[in-house]
C-alpha cells in the first residue's frame, strides 16, 4: 500500500461544498498532486468518498470521522469497515468540530490500524499534540483552534515547538501545521520553517478560483520543501 510521504498537503472542503463541487475540487487537487509530485490528503464528506476515490489517482481519500463500534448494531454511527469499503485510505479524527476524549480516540486509532486505515489526528495545543503522539497515529495536525478559518496562520515558533513535541514522543509521526492557511505564501512559510505538511479548507473554497488556489498552494509546497533541502 502506498504511504503518504513528506511533503504533503491536506484539503478538506468540510460543508462548504457538496455534490459535483466536491468532485471538481478533488479532480483539481489530483491534477496538481501529479504536476508537483506532492501527496494530497483529500478529506471528503462521507457521501462523496466512493465517487472521489474512484475518479482520482494521486489523492489519499480520507473520511472526516469514524466511530470505534464493531459490525452489528448501531444507527447513525460511522462504521470503520464501511469507511474502508467506500474507498477511503484513512480517517481524520478529533477535529475541533468533532472532538473525542483520549479514551475514545485511542479505541478509534486501534480500529483504524486493524483495518490498515491511516489516521490524521488534530491537536489544538502543544500539550495535546504530545499526549496524542503517545497513541501512535500516523499524522498529527498541530492546529490551534482559535486560528481555524481566520486567515491567520500559526507563528513559526509554534510550528517548530509543536514539531519538536511530537517528534520527541515518536519521530515516525508526521506533523501537519494547519489553521489560517490562506495563500501560497502562507504555505511556503510553514513548509520552509520545517513542517512536513500543511493544509487548507476555507482558504481554498472561498478563493475566486478554488482550482487555481489549489495549484498555487501545492506549487508552494514543492518550492518550499526543495528550497529547505537545498539550504536556500
Amino acid at each position: 500500500m502506498r504511504k503518504i510521504k513528506a511533503p504533503f498537503f491536506e484539503i478538506g472542503p468540510k460543508s462548504y461544498l457538496y455534490g459535483d463541487d466536491v468532485l471538481n475540487l478533488a479532480l483539481a487537487a489530483d491534477a496538481a498532486a501529479e504536476k508537483y509530485d506532492v501527496d494530497v490528503i483529500f478529506t471528503t464528506p462521507f457521501t462523496e468518498i466512493r465517487r472521489v476515490a474512484e475518479a482520482t489517482k494521486r489523492l489519499f481519500v480520507f473520511a472526516p470521522h469514524m466511530d470505534p463500534l464493531p459490525v452489528g448494531r448501531g444507527l447513525a454511527d460511522i462504521l470503520p469497515e464501511a469507511v474502508k469499503a467506500a474507498g477511503a485510505k484513512g480517517v481524520m479524527l478529533n477535529h475541533c468540530e468533532r472532538p473525542l476524549t483520549l479514551s475514545v480516540l485511542r479505541q478509534t486509532i486501534l480500529r483504524a490500524k486493524a483495518l490498515e486505515l491511516e489516521t490524521i489526528v488534530c491537536a489544538d495545543s502543544i500539550a495535546e499534540a504530545r499526549a496524542i503522539a503517545a497513541l501512535g497515529p500516523d499524522i498529527i495536525v498541530a492546529e490551534p483552534t482559535e486560528l481555524i478559518g481566520t486567515g491567520k496562520a500559526s507563528s513559526m515558533d509554534y510550528v517548530r515547538a509543536s514539531i519538536e513535541a511530537v517528534k520527541g514522543v515518536n519521530p515516525d509521526i508526521l506533523v501537519l501545521q494547519g489553521a489560517g492557511i490562506s495563500n501560497g505564501q502562507d504555505v511556503y512559510n510553514v513548509i520552509h520553517a520545517g513542517a512536513e505538511a500543511t493544509g487548507s479548507s476555507s482558504g481554498i473554497v472561498k478563493a475566486p478560483s478554488p482550482a487555481a488556489m489549489v495549484d498555487e498552494m501545492l506549487g508552494a509546497v514543492r518550492r518550499a520543501y526543495d528550497d529547505r533541502k537545498a539550504g536556500r
